[in-house]
């Protein structure tokens, strides 16, 4: 094993035996974690056209507002704690002997006793929120408000329970579980619901349900590698609270940012411009969110690993990690937030022509996120260095940017203002984070590869996208013809020697 001294006595590009061996690992786990994103991006896909079409754009404004509260408010009540099992885990010793088990009721009874508590006022106040998010005290939006504090301590619960699944076993369970029980769950029932006729009351009870599922099977994979039933320590020391508490708090304040970040937008537009507008804007999130997922795939992939590697202090060999997953960031999502703001109207027309409006909202917000994946999981690399208080400083620039230009643009532009203060923020945390996570690391976290990557998908579905326009326009067909460009440019260059010998390079980050 490559030391401290030797990690950083290579030049800052140079890439070393024990690099190749840490980008090999992430190469194993990235695989996995981006073929369970896809399942995941399929199937969020799916259910936002379940929603759009079952409920119009009126329901699905109102289902998307009533996830988008249960989505922040349970980033709020889980405190980091998630992120701290993802931070604490890996650098402690699993099984009956080990400490790992004492980190358990550290990380989960304060965030459950917060969910517990907020719970209770939703079940009170449910007459009043539901008059300020659904628009009105009706019996379905009291309801809905109810239905929400009922699954707000299960939601908490099956977070925790992922991040604990993730920090001590390989990432093969943890996909089965958040890429692929949840994802192909929540559009089966909420699908069932709307074929009915049911009201989007049960539709997000049908959301809501695989979530207990995901608790009960997150129980079983923790148990064992914690040593339950065997003897394992549970009973935490005053330092186990002290030193995962003082990770988890910073961390508290964006992880709600970050998970609310697109529900945010969605909250702002259906109290702002009304909920019409909101079912647009949540047609469009979707898109970009989909678009996310492979970075979010490698994310949970090689987060443990970032977190061991920066522990034992071989920051060299994590930025080496750090630009592998980047690369591969750049060469599958690019093409998609391409496609998207090339043809947004397209894309809108398969929700109904009633999200065509959004159109423009979509091209905004994907350019905003060609930016997003080109630092690639640079808030991750802040989190698992244990610097949490950066990531906190980078999420509430981007939070008081989306907030104040969402209060000024959408009472006037609607959907389009509230996506034009939304990829505002992103843009703003990125580069903020990007030079923190330079600055901490200390080592170069784009190189060659990563430069070359960007550029042959701007050329390539660049020189597609207009050819499809000029063709067949920014709908459906243009679309088409992009797409079938795109894919014959990646079967021809694949079927070249040349080509597959240096895409393989740059994959492993072995050259240039």
């Amino acid at each position: 094993m490559t030391g401290p001294t030797d990690a950083t006595a290579r030049p800052p590009s140079g890439i070393g035996p024990a690099d190749r061996s840490e980008t090999r690992r992430s190469a194993r786990s990235g695989v996995i974690g981006l073929a369970g994103a896809a399942v995941s991006g399929l199937f969020g896909f799916v259910l936002a056209v379940v929603v759009t079409r079952g409920y119009g754009p009126a329901g699905a404004g109102v289902f998307f507002a009533a996830v988008g509260l249960l989505t922040v408010v349970t980033a709020i009540c889980t405190l980091g704690a998630e992120t701290g099992l993802l931070w604490s885990l890996p650098r402690r010793r699993t099984g009956p002997a080990g400490d790992a088990a004492r980190v358990l009721p550290v990380a989960v009874l304060p965030p459950l006793l917060c969910a517990l508590g907020l719970a209770a006022v939703g079940l009170v106040a449910a007459p009043w929120l539901a008059e300020v998010l659904f628009d009105g005290t009706t019996t379905d939006g009291v309801r809905l408000v109810r239905l929400c504090a009922v699954g707000l301590p299960v939601l908490v619960a099956a977070g925790l329970g992922l991040a604990a699944v993730r920090g001590v076993r390989s990432i093969g369970p943890y996909v089965a579980v958040q890429f692929f029980l949840l994802p192909i769950g929540r559009p089966a029932l909420v699908g069932a619901a709307a074929f009915v006729g049911a009201s989007v009351l049960f539709g997000l009870a049908g959301w809501l349900v695989p979530a207990l599922v995901a608790v009960a099977v997150c129980g079983v994979l923790v148990a064992g590698p914690l040593g339950a039933g065997r003897g394992a320590r549970w009973r935490p020391q005053r330092a186990d609270w002290t030193s995962f508490w003082r990770f988890a708090l910073p961390r508290a304040g964006s992880a709600a940012i970050d998970a609310g970040s697109m529900w945010t937008g969605v909250l702002l537009a259906v109290a702002l411009a009304g909920p019409v507008e909101a079912g647009i804007f949540g047609a469009v999130g979707r898109y970009i969110l989909a678009g996310q997922l492979a970075l979010q795939g490698l994310r949970v992939a090689v987060a443990p690993q970032l977190s061991r590697l920066l522990g034992q202090d071989r920051p060299a060999e994590a930025a080496a990690v750090h630009r592998q997953t980047t690369t591969w960031a750049i060469a599958l999502s690019w093409p998609v937030y391409l496609l998207l703001a090339v043809f947004a109207p397209g894309f809108l027309a398969i929700f109904g022509p009633e999200f065509a409006a959004g159109a423009t909202a979509m091209t905004v917000l994907a350019v905003a996120m060609l930016v997003n994946i080109a630092v690639g999981n640079v808030q991750t690399l802040l989190l698992m260095s244990g610097r949490s208080g950066l990531h906190l400083l980078a999420a509430s620039a981007n939070l008081a940017t989306t907030v104040s230009l969402a209060l000024w643009l959408a009472p006037r532009h609607g959907v389009l203002g509230v996506a034009v203060a939304w990829a505002a923020g992103i843009v703003v945390e990125n580069l903020i984070a990007v030079t923190a996570a330079r600055v901490v690391v200390g080592h170069p976290l784009v190189d060659r590869s990563v430069l070359l990557a960007a550029g042959a998908v701007l050329a390539g579905v660049g020189a597609a996208s207009g050819v499809g326009v000029l063709a067949a326009g920014r709908g459906v067909p243009g679309l088409g013809v992009a797409l079938g460009l795109t894919a014959l440019a990646v079967l021809v260059g694949l079927a070249l020697p040349g080509v597959r010998r240096r895409l393989w390079r740059i994959v492993r980050q072995r050259g240039g």
